[in-house]
């Protein structure tokens, strides 16, 4: 055969292979369509009805997925107890006592095994599908957003990861956005991401700096958190909303910043009134609902989108608190 016949069929063996590997998977909205079709309205069900029960599992759901993201991709590797291997990432500082909704996921789990007689619906999808269908419930379907999927599992975990990569309350405005853009973010997508603080509850010990020595806020907000909810010693883990409609997905969240009643640090950084880039897109989603729905939906896919595990790496787990055993 002549050389250069052979050379541009190997380069065509090679690039159709490239094309074919399941490795190289990318994610798609109708994953589910052909391998399970019963599985998204199993979980958007069971989602509803654990909301139901206790409203602010909602935004425990949404906070599972942003956690998940931000150590080593979208992954599920948060859902991974601690093995004599290694460390999980559910006793990180960030994590620790924290988050929450894992009954939520292992019930969904069996309830989607079940429906599609096997195992072919990832801890990680269900993450991502739960987390959106929780805002969609508290919110309305103007928050609806096409989850991307067929992410599979992590087969471990990293407490030290987890440590490292999700950003603690007390970050300033440029720690925020190194933080974000070390994983592709952008300040848009800071600044409607947090939005997810527009639904739950954080505890006294990561705003209580904030409420006894912070300058950017307003002094009857952080008095009354003193006197009924945060003293200076004591009551770490009693609960303050993030804003004053905390089952409910809608814009009060950024109309608190604008006067000042952040509950975090980290929340009132994105708007300091210099008239900066981040304020203008806190003013804009105070005023327009429709506007941070459709940000807020475009951001929830790009962070989705981080590091999945595709084609043949990871797995299918059969239970999300824990790897297979082969």
């Amino acid at each position: 055969m002549d050389s250069r016949i052979q050379f541009y069929l190997v380069i065509f063996m090679v690039t159709l292979a490239t094309i074919l590997s399941p490795t190289l998977a990318k994610l798609t909205p109708n994953y589910y369509d052909r391998v399970c079709p019963k599985a998204l309205p199993i979980i958007k069900s069971l989602v509803k009805q654990a909301i139901y029960r206790e409203p602010r599992i909602g935004a425990s759901l949404l906070r599972l997925h942003f956690h998940d993201c931000f150590v080593n991709g979208c992954d599920a590797s948060v859902l991974l107890d601690d093995t004599p291997t290694f460390l999980g990432e559910k006793t990180a500082f960030p994590n620790n006592n924290s988050i929450r909704g894992f009954e939520v996921v292992d019930q969904i789990k069996a309830a989607v095994t079940k429906a599609c007689k096997r195992d072919v619906v990832s801890c990680a999808d269900i993450l991502a599908i739960a987390a959106r269908d929780s805002v969609t419930i508290l919110g309305g379907n103007q928050y609806w957003y096409q989850v991307l999927l067929g992410r599979r599992d992590a087969r471990n975990a990293s407490w030290a990861a987890a440590n490292a990569n999700l950003p603690p309350p007390f970050f300033n405005f440029s720690q925020l956005i190194t933080s974000f853009q070390s994983h592709g973010l952008n300040l848009k997508d800071l600044v409607v991401l947090s939005g997810a603080h527009t639904i739950g509850f954080a505890k006294c010990s990561s705003f209580r700096d904030r409420i006894f020595n912070d300058t950017n806020i307003d002094n009857n907000f952080a008095a009354n958190l003193r006197n009924t909810t945060c003293p200076r010693i004591g009551g770490d883990t009693n609960l303050a909303p993030f804003d004053s409609t905390p089952t409910k997905v809608d814009t009060t969240y950024y109309k608190g910043l604008l006067y000042k009643k952040g509950l975090l640090h980290s929340d009132q950084e994105l708007y300091k009134g210099d008239g900066s880039q981040s304020d203008r897109y806190v003013k804009l989603y105070s005023k327009n609902s429709y506007a941070f729905a459709k940000d807020f939906g475009v951001s929830m896919i790009k962070m989705g989108n981080l590091k999945p595990l595709t084609g043949r790496k990871g797995e299918i787990r059969c239970n999300c608190r824990k790897v297979n055993n082969y």
